[in-house]
């Protein structure tokens, strides 16, 4: 582990970095919080808003700010509340292609690259900071229509013992590299956060929050909870993380996708968290104009329904509902 030294201990301090320049020659910045502990101790990295209409993230990082013990605290915790200010003040997901035209989702290119495109720039520079670290948490929520969950990788030991002491009912394990799927390579998902740390032998955890844009009292309470669950697993803060009854489960497998285009009606009586097997009616598809049942939308496999959507213009192709593949329980 790193074990950081500091000249005041007990301490918290924030820094303005600079991410990258924008082409008026503004720089792009952000604030870091680095609070260091009376003790030496681990190093555990924080940062929210990657994706900036996932605010729920940085409202966690505000209220732990106001939580945590600096007095009790040994090691350092590095917390970035804004990771990427573009898609922060765009209130997005991705960044626009007149700023980044070959990466727009930063979520994609970790650990960047200081010679780069704008956003591997950016992650570069905050890498420095990842690096550091002996534990990495990457605060992200869902839709308004997904089940909290903890994202941790297939396999590693390290990492779901953080997802179990992070505390959310869900914990979704992701197969990566040679183990996953062709879509998983497809979509980039070897350049997300927490797969760049694991890569280079740091345990990281992926939190989905649970819908983005409005701040979610109880969804927040949760995650300022597992952050500092987390601190006193890592030895970082005293104390014993409560006895819970958590149901491990495999993602990225069981999505419900639509076949045709129309409007999407979800069968009213499924929530998300529910045990769906195969077959359940998931929702229908129809024409908007003729009122023609275009699909009946079902589960292929038992498991968690963890995300129905409620958006109901779709296109074929698109994700209708999620079901986890329990592993453990």
């Amino acid at each position: 582990m790193n074990h950081g030294t500091h000249e005041t201990p007990g301490t918290h301090e924030t820094n303005d970095i600079t991410l990258a320049r924008l082409p008026s020659g503004v720089a792009l910045t952000t604030t870091i919080h680095t609070y260091h502990g009376v003790e030496e101790g681990p190093t555990l990295y924080v940062q929210a808003a990657q994706h900036g209409r996932e605010i729920n993230g940085t409202e966690t990082l505000r209220r732990f700010h106001e939580r945590l013990p600096l007095g009790s605290l040994s090691g350092t915790v590095i917390a970035v509340p804004v990771a990427n200010p573009l898609t922060f003040d765009r209130v997005s997901y991705t960044t626009p292609e007149q700023l980044d035209s070959i990466n727009a989702n930063m979520n994609r290119i970790w650990p960047g690259d200081a010679n780069g495109s704008l956003h591997q720039r950016m992650a570069a520079r905050l890498w420095e900071e990842v690096s550091r670290a002996d534990a990495v948490i990457d605060l992200h929520t869902g839709s308004p229509d997904m089940l909290p969950h903890t994202v941790y990788q297939e396999g590693d030991t390290r990492a779901r013992r953080l997802a179990e002491a992070f505390g959310i009912d869900l914990l979704l394990s992701e197969e990566a590299d040679d183990d996953a799927s062709d879509e998983w390579h497809r979509r980039g998902f070897d350049g997300k956060l927490r797969v760049a740390a694991a890569s280079d032998g740091i345990p990281a955890i992926t939190p989905e929050l649970a819908h983005n844009k409005q701040i979610l009292e109880d969804v927040v309470d949760e995650g300022v909870d597992g952050l500092l669950d987390v601190c006193r697993y890592l030895g970082m803060l005293p104390g014993e993380i409560p006895e819970r009854d958590q149901t491990v489960a495999r993602n990225h497998l069981g999505q419900v996708t639509a076949t045709a285009a129309g409007l999407f009606r979800p069968k009213p009586s499924l929530e998300v968290g529910q045990f769906v097997t195969d077959g359940t009616a998931v929702g229908t598809v129809y024409d908007p104009t003729t009122y023609e049942p275009l699909h009946e939308a079902a589960a292929d496999r038992d498991g968690i329904l963890y995300a129905l959507t409620q958006e109901a213009t779709v296109v074929g192709g698109d994700q209708l509902a999620s079901i986890a593949l329990i592993r453990d329980h």
